[in-house]
């Protein structure tokens, strides 16, 4: 089989986070010899369970829900961007500058807007924040559920929402190339940290692709620039064994959906 499905869709945008992630990818696959198959007309979680799958990314929990041993990690990104490092990020948890809010307790009974429930950025790593400080279940008046990021901080600028966790490697590329997407917005707090987002493949591909990777990165200077992306650390499904254990802490005080 010459041609794969390698496909880039975490991280999407600004626009120059998207030419980046095509670079690589075209690199990738002249290393490998291979050619790219067209995924136009795969949902993002049938691209994850394709046989003919040679390398995406996706979440670190629904790797560890959903996705458990159907899927082979190929390992993870080393991000040396101002909120990810060392093969680690985090939500950052934002909001308004004109809120009065400071401290996290502060939110309670305000609104909240999450991306959706099978987010570990989004959902599980605020859960886990919030979990010490609900009371009878809930933390929130109303948890809202914007789709995606982009829209969690448009919410919040529109003040449909007073908090929201957003992936740090998601900040910092807005900050960078789109400064007005999260122009207005403060950090009230980090949440714990969390192994970057791994890329993974189908099960049984070559052991070779974290080493096609990185030598695609050596050869594109630039594209490390863009992306913050330094090397593809070596990962495995035992490495994200952590998000499961804060949803565990989640769920032992009594907050096992964020609400």
């Amino acid at each position: 089989m010459s041609d794969r499905y390698a496909e880039l869709l975490m991280y999407v945008a600004p626009q120059e986070v998207q030419q980046a992630n095509e670079r690589w990818l075209s690199r990738i696959l002249e290393h490998l010899g291979l050619t790219r198959r067209n995924a136009d007309h795969l949902d993002l979680r049938s691209l994850w369970r394709a046989p003919e799958l040679l390398l995406t990314q996706t979440c670190g929990y629904p790797l560890m829900t959903e996705l458990h041993g159907q899927v082979q990690v190929i390992g993870r990104p080393r991000y040396e961007l101002p909120h990810s490092s060392g093969g680690q990020h985090c939500s950052l948890l934002l909001t308004r500058d004109d809120n009065p809010r400071t401290a996290l307790a502060d939110f309670h009974n305000s609104r909240g807007v999450i991306n959706g429930h099978d987010s570990n950025s989004g959902m599980n790593l605020l859960r886990e924040r919030l979990a010490p400080l609900q009371q009878g279940g809930r933390f929130f008046a109303e948890v809202g559920i914007s789709g995606a990021h982009r829209e969690s901080l448009r919410w919040l600028r529109e003040n449909r929402a007073d908090l929201a966790a957003i992936d740090s490697v998601t900040f910092d590329y807005l900050a960078r190339f789109a400064p007005q997407e999260v122009a207005g917005l403060r950090i009230v707090t980090r949440s714990a940290p969390s192994p970057t987002l791994p890329y993974i493949t189908a099960p049984g591909s070559s052991e070779h692709l974290r080493e096609a990777m990185n030598l695609a990165l050596q050869d594109l200077p630039d594209v490390v620039q863009t992306l913050g992306v330094h090397e593809v650390l070596p990962a495995s499904e035992a490495d994200y064994q952590m998000l499961l254990d804060y949803q565990q802490q989640a769920e032992a005080l009594g907050y096992p959906r964020l609400q």
